[in-house]
């Protein structure tokens, strides 16, 4: 997902791909560009505090599984497009990230803010249209396009949760797909537009990376490992400027690791329907690195373990509790 800075005019690529320029582009009709209200008018509530996202999204370990979302995402013709076309990633990619880490941190641990959150980026994503790379028409709001964005964290956390955590147990697994669901909610997602259980999810999932996912211009700029990225803008000064005159050496290998992460915790029915390659002495690799960071996060201290958001939600949470 993206923040409203996230997003800059089309490329000049003629009346087509201009916002606004058919209203053909505009959501199905009877779709409301606001998240849907709950039960009495109530905003929908983010994942219960305790639950199996709680625990899991705001992990530093969670930073290692993004990338592999992200980059599902966009594998899709139109979401590819309309990031291709109306995101600042290539410009302003810390930017960018940090505020999308930030908003996928209010969806499980914004309490109240969380709805508001799912509001701001209907409203965003409204202008976001044009064609895609099979030459259709898309609009970002369309429910296939919006709900695929949300459907690719829920495998990506299943998968890679097995390598830097453990392995998951159908009833946790469980628990995670109804919370992601409800994360769904929140965002705007109607209950029609996404597989309400397990079960109907993986038809879905298979169905997907059968007939839509590619290996869209987005999805090989992100795995490119001579692809020019800024040196970070972020953090202090002095580091800044220290990062910035090492830069040209410390890319390369981040970039490579950066290829490897993206790859490796991807489910591999997704990585062969994207068409990455990936070998078994990659795979010995990545279980090494995964078995070590098993070992070390769980021992950190929590302001080392978790992220801000995520660590200030869990202090909160124990001094509210009947027994804090």
């Amino acid at each position: 997902m993206s923040s409203a800075k996230d997003v800059k005019g089309p490329r000049a690529r003629g009346p087509e791909a201009a916002p606004g320029g058919g209203a053909d582009l505009e959501p199905p009709s009877g779709q409301d560009p606001e998240p849907p209200a709950r039960d009495g008018g109530t905003d929908p509530e983010p994942p219960p505090p305790g639950g199996v996202l709680w625990s899991l999204s705001g992990d530093i370990r969670a930073l290692l599984m993004l990338p592999a979302a992200l980059t599902l995402q966009v594998a899709h013709p139109a979401v590819g497009a309309g990031v291709d076309e109306h995101s600042v990633f290539r410009t302003d990619p810390w930017g960018r990230g940090e505020r999308s880490l930030r908003s996928l941190q209010l969806w499980v641990y914004g309490g109240a803010e969380a709805a508001e959150e799912g509001r701001r980026l209907r409203v965003l994503h409204r202008t976001i249209q044009g064609t895609d790379t099979r030459g259709r028409r898309y609009h970002a709001l369309t429910p296939a396009n919006y709900a695929w964005v949300h459907a690719t964290g829920f495998p990506v956390y299943q998968h890679a949760a097995r390598y830097l955590i453990r392995p998951m147990t159908p009833a946790q697994e469980r628990a995670l797909y109804a919370e992601w669901l409800q994360v769904g909610r929140v965002l705007g997602i109607h209950d029609r537009d996404m597989p309400q259980t397990i079960e109907e999810f993986w038809p879905y999932w298979k169905k997907m990376l059968a007939e839509e996912i590619e290996a869209t211009a987005v999805v090989r700029e992100l795995v490119d490992v001579g692809q020019p990225v800024p040196a970070p803008d972020r953090g202090p000064w002095p580091l800044r400027m220290v990062l910035r005159a090492l830069w040209p050496v410390l890319l390369p290998p981040l970039a490579r690791f950066r290829r490897f992460a993206t790859i490796g915790l991807m489910p591999p029915d997704a990585r062969a329907a994207v068409g990455l390659p990936w070998s078994a002495e990659q795979e010995k690799r990545l279980r090494r690195m995964c078995a070590v960071l098993r070992v070390v996060v769980p021992v950190l201290p929590e302001r080392l373990r978790y992220l801000p958001r995520a660590r200030a939600a869990r202090a909160a949470h124990r001094t509210a509790a009947p027994n804090g």
